[in-house]
């Protein structure tokens, strides 16, 4: 039991290691298509399921199949002729198998799905619980929840009911079998060849063989689920990473950042996104991005921090083509070169916003959180000063407003002395006075590391504060001043 125990818990961590793994690397738009919430379902409940078939699996394969082999060639030795007329059953139990197999499949499948729409509504109901409460939405995720709750449970039942249905069809099949013998046996043909002793022990035989074969049958619902989780798993290993097509690395000097000729589509069906964008960005320079919501603002920023690949024309930071870096290279770029201010904040809830404001330190470099910190602590806990946050640096994101939280993605955002910076709504949760003091920010940093500084905003100061302003509409640029 401790060696089954042992098996199932090491696939398990392994093959959750490697999905998490592949998560990581997977580029933005699979998860623009596959929610949150199904892709946790798969980390974790598919897991269990596939390393529950192969410990249930193994188990009944080696020990039943073994132990109904031996009862076969007992019966075979007390008669031959018996056994051949048992084996006439086979095919009849094979059809139901099959049957039954392509029904735990399909049950499998709901199950799963209904499991990973479970883990999306909880995921939303909780991170969104506000929302719920201000607009009296307790009801409707209450009635969302139980469909998927009563999906799961009709899904579970069938489920039941096919394995429960396909034990009773295979010991009938088996006892009509057993029916036949009985009348042959005894018939005017076989009964002088057969004496008592080794009827019996072929009855015996045979009797002790329906135990094992019904655990056969039985494992197939288990492997079953396991094959449909596998399969789940594998085509998310199956996913293709971000293209490596190249070893170049980008240079520590600073240069322009250029588009040209830039088309994408998150869906080529449903129309490109961005449409022949051609945009330069010398060092040192500020340009605004104002448009409509939905013009392609944030997705243009997304291809410039290279979070997303391009589906045509070329992207060159510091001179240099993005599609001759490799997949390591662009994440050391992302990382090194890139200051990205989000929409969303991102703020780790588990760190204080000075913790939150040196984890790419951290991750660069390897610090440990104090010991080791020195003039990165300095810089960090000076930024956070300059915008407005210097007494609040041990405070943890749920204990910060949401203008304070961009704020604090803003320090996190400039810590590594990025020779781009990319902002996208930078002042949308802030008040005029700390508006206009993150700008300054944002303008002195440029100018101080001689970095290009790309702002995506609806804000007009914003826009009239930049070098140049870029006007975006239906993801092509309309106007220039």
């Amino acid at each position: 039991m401790y060696g089954l125990g042992w098996l199932g818990r090491r696939v398990i961590r392994d093959l959750r290691g490697e999905v998490f793994e592949k998560y990581t690397e997977l580029p933005a738009r699979f998860f623009d298509d596959n929610s949150t919430g199904m892709l946790i379902s798969k980390l974790t409940y598919n897991t269990e399921q596939v390393a529950e078939a192969i410990s249930t699996v193994l188990v009944v394969t080696v020990r039943d199949t073994l132990t109904m082999l031996g009862l076969i060639g007992a019966m075979f030795y007390f008669s031959p002729t018996l056994t051949v007329l048992v084996a006439v059953t086979i095919p009849i139990i094979g059809f139901l198998v099959a049957v039954m197999s392509r029904a735990f499949r399909r049950y499998g499948i709901r199950i799963q799905a209904s499991m990973g729409d479970a883990t999306r509504i909880t995921e939303e109901a909780l991170s969104g619980q506000q929302i719920v409460k201000v607009f009296e939405g307790q009801e409707y995720e209450r009635r969302q929840f139980a469909e998927i709750n009563r999906r799961n449970y009709k899904a579970n039942l069938k489920l039941v009911a096919t394995r429960a249905a396909g034990d009773v069809l295979t010991q009938y099949t088996l006892a009509l079998g057993l029916a036949a013998i009985v009348w042959v046996a005894f018939s005017d043909q076989l009964a002088a060849d057969i004496d008592a002793a080794v009827f019996m022990g072929f009855l015996v035989a045979m009797g002790l063989l329906m135990a094992p074969l019904k655990r056969v049958v039985n494992v197939n619902v288990g492997l079953q689920k396991g094959i449909v989780a596998g399969a789940s798993l594998f085509g998310i290993l199956d996913e293709s990473v971000e293209e490596d097509t190249g070893i170049k690395v980008l240079e520590g000097a600073r240069g322009d950042v250029e588009f040209c000729g830039i088309s994408f589509a998150y869906d080529q069906k449903k129309g490109r996104v961005l449409d022949d964008v051609s945009i330069r960005a010398p060092s040192g320079s500020t340009i605004a991005i104002v448009g409509r919501s939905g013009s392609g603002k944030s997705t243009l920023l997304h291809l410039l921090g290279l979070l997303d690949q391009v589906d045509s024309g070329t992207l060159t930071l510091e001179g240099q083509n993005v599609h001759n870096l490799g997949a390591a290279e662009s994440a050391q770029a992302r990382a090194r070169r890139i200051g990205f201010v989000f929409q969303q904040f991102h703020l780790l809830p588990e760190l204080d916003a000075l913790q939150n404001v040196l984890l790419p330190r951290r991750i660069a470099t390897g610090l440990r959180w104090w010991a080791q910190a020195g003039d990165e602590k300095e810089k960090a806990c000076s930024l956070l000063t300059r915008v407005g946050l210097g007494n609040r640096l041990r405070h943890r994101p749920n204990q910060l407003s949401g203008g304070e939280q961009q704020r604090v993605a803003l320090a996190r955002a400039l810590v590594s002395n990025p020779a781009f910076i990319l902002a996208d709504e930078p002042t949308g949760n802030l008040d005029r006075e700390s508006g206009k003091a993150i700008l300054d920010l944002l303008l002195e940093a440029a100018q101080e590391q001689k970095a290009a500084l790309l702002v995506a905003t609806h804000a007009e100061k914003v826009a009239a504060a930049c070098d140049r302003i870029l006007h975006l509409r239906n993801g092509v640029i309309t106007q220039e001043a």
